[in-house]
This record gives C-alpha cells, structure tokens and sequence, in this order.
C-alpha cells in the first residue's frame, strides 16, 4: 500500500493549553507523527481546509510554514516510493527527519551544554543554558532551524531581551556569543551552509560594549576592614570577602577550596580553577587575624579554611559548583549589610574584590607583575583589565587644559 502524509492537530495539549502542529504520516492504516514545533488554540485550526485560520496573529507565516514541510514530506515519500522500499510508517519517520538539514537548533545546543557538563565546564553551563532558554522562549518552538536565524531573527531576538527581559546590552551580546557557538558548531557539522551564517562585519556584528569595573578607594576597605557590631554571618562574609582582596582578588570559588595544608613556609599555594594553573602567594599580616578566626574549626590538615564545602561530595563536581553558587550568593547578601554598616555607599560583592585590588594598585605595580598576580594567560588581558581603573594620565591631562 502507498503511504501519505498530512498535516494535524494532535490533541494533547501543553501547559498552555495549546495544541501542536503536526505531520502525520501514514503506511498500512499505522500512523506516526513529526511535531512542527508550534502550538495554537484549537479555535484557529480550520480541519475542513487543513489550515490555521486568518484570525490568527501569524496564520500567514503558519500556513506558509505548514504547506513547506508537507512539501518537502511528500517530496521525500515519493523518493522512497519510487525506489521501492516496502518499510514502516515509523522507518519512513526516521528516513525523513534524520537528515543533518533536519537537525534543529535546540538538538546542536543541546550536544554543546552535554559537552561542557562532560567537561565539567559548570560554571559556563550554568550560563549557556540559561541563553538557550532565552531562545526557546523567544521562539516558543524547539523545531527552530538554523536557515530560520537571520538577520532579522537576530535583531527581534535583540529588542525581546531588551523589552522582556531587560538585559543589559553585555547580556545581550553574551546570548548572541552563545548562538554564534551553536551556528558555528552547526556548520562543522553539515547542519547548515555557511553561506548562511548571519554574524559578520556585513551582518550582525557582535561588539562588546564597555564595562564599568569599579572598585572601593583605600578609605572604603578601611571602613569595611574596621567596620564594628556585625552579625555573625556578616563577620563570616566580610572575612572571606577580605582574604579574597588581600590575594590581589582570587575568586571565590577557589578562596572557598583553600585547605589548611595549602598554607605553608609563609605562603598560600593553590591551583585556579579556571585555567588550572599553579599559585604561591606570600601570607599577607592581614589575613593571620582571619585564619585564627577559623582555627578552632579545623579538623585536620587537609580540611578546608573556610566551612562551605566541608559537607559538599568532593568526587561531584556538580556539588561542589552548587554550594559554591550558593556560598557567593549568601554572601553577597550579606555584604550588603556590611557596606550598610561600614557606611560605604558602593555595591560590595565578591567579585568586587577582585576589581577593588584593580582600583587601589592603578598603576603602581609593573604589568608583568600584575599578571602574575591576576593569574591571567595572556598579558594583554592584564592590560586591558587593569585599563578599567588608571585614570591618573588622563586626570592630569584634563587639569593641565582647564585649570588656568
């Protein structure tokens, strides 16, 4: 018997009480089904005619879309047919929609976030995932192709994160970097031609709009480091927030993985996170009064400074990043009530402290040497940090012209 195709409603509706669109194939009276990936209201669907009534918003581009895929469907069942291959109507699915021109853009994002989770790229999963959402979202269909990501798709995609979500426009540059990836990533894979590709200097350029990166002045650490009747908690954010700053800025992640074995013959030896590289740092006066604080805590040489991840499973990684998370999280809340305190009307986060170590040394310390202590790869990221808080030339410039 021949087999056909036709476009439906399947009635199972989603949480929005929305019905999806649907390619319905047929062989020997056994059906199965390739979801569109869009849903609408069953007062839209003309069943008569086989098609999404003209009250609808987008019937236009719906139809448009529907009469496209039934199309390329009977198109390729014809194919089979002629060829004569006497298989299922589940077998005649999987000939249909296996080809990589048929592989969607959530099916690439989602082998890019399973790779860094392999990777035990957390932090940046935690990212990414959230920017895909925002694309789900967006689209409101997991069938997005990648010929369907254009200009146009691209700017629209821009104006909803700016009007729903009101993401700064680093935000938004960060989820367009994340759909760069997956297209690229697509490309190398045959999904799509790359005479496709959107980004360009032609196209859509992706331009990092500069960030503000401000510190605390020296008057306003002092006020934090002297700061009188704080709360426990407040005490114990302040103290991880202060060994943070008097390490010229280590992140947070790594201040909470120091163990008391790390800390010898004066110094502090780790290994970053980040890039895994290897750290000997001299034990500054100042963090002596916080390590005492931690002392009677101790359980053994290799138990760590500071309490977060004492109870975290060590062989999960994933573990570790959550009470990570979690740990910067409850501090930065209460290092608010700190700043509070302290009377210091800046923001105060952990991240903070790494920019505050930037604003005080400005440019009294050789840039060699400040990339060493940053931990950066590349001295032109040292510089192009450090950048952000010398203001000393262009200050003097400014005098030397007004002041007369």
């Amino acid at each position: 018997m021949t087999s056909n195709a036709k476009i439906v409603v399947r009635k199972k509706p989603n949480k929005e009480g929305l019905y999806p669109l649907a390619i319905r194939i047929t062989k020997n009276r056994h059906s199965t089904y390739h979801y569109i990936g869009h849903y609408i209201d069953l007062k839209y669907w003309d069943g008569k005619n086989i098609r999404v009534r003209k009250s609808h918003p987008n019937s236009d581009r719906l139809n448009l879309l529907l009469s496209t895929k039934l199309s390329e469907a009977n198109k390729m069942l014809i194919d089979l047919q002629s060829q004569q291959k006497d298989i299922s109507a589940n077998q005649i699915k999987k000939q249909l929609y296996s080809s990589p021109e048929s592989t969607s853009f959530f099916e690439v994002a989602n082998d890019f976030l399973h790779e860094l989770e392999l990777n035990n790229k957390l932090s940046r999963l935690s990212a990414d995932k959230a920017r895909v959402k925002h694309v789900l979202k967006f689209t409101k269909s997991k069938q997005l192709t990648f010929p369907e990501i254009n200009e146009t798709f691209l700017k629209r995609f821009q104006t909803y994160l700016r009007k729903k979500h009101n993401l700064s426009e680093r935000s938004i540059v960060n989820n367009l970097v994340v759909i760069r990836t997956i297209y690229n990533r697509a490309i190398k894979m045959g999904v799509v031609d790359k005479k496709l590709y959107p980004f360009g200097a032609t196209k859509i350029r992706i331009r990092f709009p500069e960030s503000e990166k401000a510190g605390l002045t020296k008057e306003e650490v002092k006020k934090i480091e002297s700061v009188t009747g704080l709360t426990e908690n407040e005490t114990h954010a302040r103290n991880v927030w202060l060994f943070s700053f008097y390490f010229a800025g280590i992140r947070v992640s790594d201040v909470l993985k120091v163990r008391w074995d790390d800390i010898y013959d004066g110094r502090l030896h780790y290994r970053m996170s980040k890039n895994a590289k290897l750290l000997s740092l001299k034990i500054p006066d100042k963090i002596v009064p916080i390590l005492k604080h931690y002392l009677d805590d101790k359980q053994s040489n290799t138990d760590f400074v500071f309490p977060e991840l004492k109870k975290a499973n060590l062989s999960d990684p994933k573990d570790i990043f959550t009470k990570s998370k979690t740990a910067n999280k409850k501090f930065n809340k209460y290092l608010k009530q700190v700043a509070s305190k302290a009377e210091v009307q800046k923001k105060i986060t952990m991240h903070i402290a790494r920019h505050t170590f930037g604003t005080i040394s400005e440019d009294k310390i050789p840039i060699n040497m400040l990339q060493k202590l940053y931990r950066h790869s590349s001295i032109t990221t040292t510089i192009n940090y450090q950048s952000n808080f010398i203001h000393k030339d262009t200050d003097d410039a400014l005098d030397s012209v007004i002041n007369f």
